[in-house]
């Protein structure tokens, strides 16, 4: 699973989709310009001891990963969706691509992709959900649907 982040702006949110890539397994691709420098204190804080079991790769344009993983399959989040991210199917492989905190994907983008897009349901007033939130159901309802979590511990051990 490839987590793709347009123009990400929150040192924060950055950090925890990197501790959840970390986690599970996903690969993480960070597109530029980046609102923050990769030596920002708050993105190695919230991403704890784990950036040693990050992939990480940096693009100057999300047309590069697009071109890159051309045979992937592409799911755009964006509240300007008609469809939810649980209506449709993920493969092990899939681009889960999610926009800068500020102001989303690019419209040029989201009109290319428009078969693509999906969104979270929310209530009508909320305008969206915070990034690291949404990577993190959008990541998780696709590792269930590929292998129901094959590779992942289900099961916690004993506390020590």
């Amino acid at each position: 699973m490839h987590i793709v982040l347009v123009e990400p702006e929150i040192p924060g949110n950055t950090g925890n989709i990197a501790r959840l890539c970390a986690a599970t397994g996903c690969h993480l691709h960070l597109v530029r310009p980046l609102g923050f420098s990769v030596d920002d204190k708050y993105l190695k804080r919230a991403g704890l001891d784990y950036w040693h079991l990050v992939d990480i790769h940096y693009y100057d344009s999300v047309y590069e990963v697009l071109e890159k993983y051309k045979s992937n399959s592409k799911f755009l989040l964006t509240t300007k969706a008609h469809k939810s991210y649980a209506d449709v199917r993920y493969d092990a492989d899939s681009l889960l691509i999610f926009g800068k905190e500020t102001a989303g994907l690019p419209e040029k983008l989201r009109q290319e992709y428009a078969d693509s897009c999906v969104r979270i349901p929310m209530i009508e007033e909320a305008r969206s959900l915070n990034l690291s939130n949404s990577v993190a159901i959008v990541a998780y309802e696709a590792l269930r649907q590929v292998d129901n979590f094959a590779g992942l511990t289900l099961y916690g051990g004993e506390y020590k």
